[in-house]
């Protein structure tokens, strides 16, 4: 169960992540468009886990790669420097709902057509 402070630092954490990867741009993640779904974080507020939903789904090694370097959490040690003590480690997980959408989708279009 998530303490008051783990949502409130996990929504503020989601916010500027999400702001940073716009304003890096599609062009860093090989064209593709990333989306924070949300972001734990443990309960000392030293490590949060970062869910990350990519479409295409085709580019997400290309753009996994581009998250797991270390600029991301140098801008976000920018801003959250007056509020945490600690900048959080980031570990990025990928969604795969939009996957598993499509997959549902196309079932039943071919349970349809038969």
């Amino acid at each position: 169960m998530a303490t008051t402070r783990q949502l409130k630092v996990g929504r503020q954490l989601q916010k500027d992540i999400g702001e940073i990867i716009q304003r890096q741009g599609m062009a860093m993640y090989g064209g593709a468009l990333l989306t924070v779904m949300g972001v734990e974080v443990s309960p000392d507020l030293s490590f949060a886990k970062v869910v990350i939903s990519i479409f295409p789904s085709e580019k997400t090694a290309e753009a996994k790669a581009a998250l797991n370097e270390r600029r991301i959490r140098m801008e976000l040690a920018k801003r959250v420097k007056n509020q945490l003590r600690v900048v959080p480690e980031l570990a990025f997980t990928i969604d795969a709902s939009l996957d598993y959408v499509e997959n549902i989708e196309r079932l039943l279009k071919d349970s349809k057509a038969q």
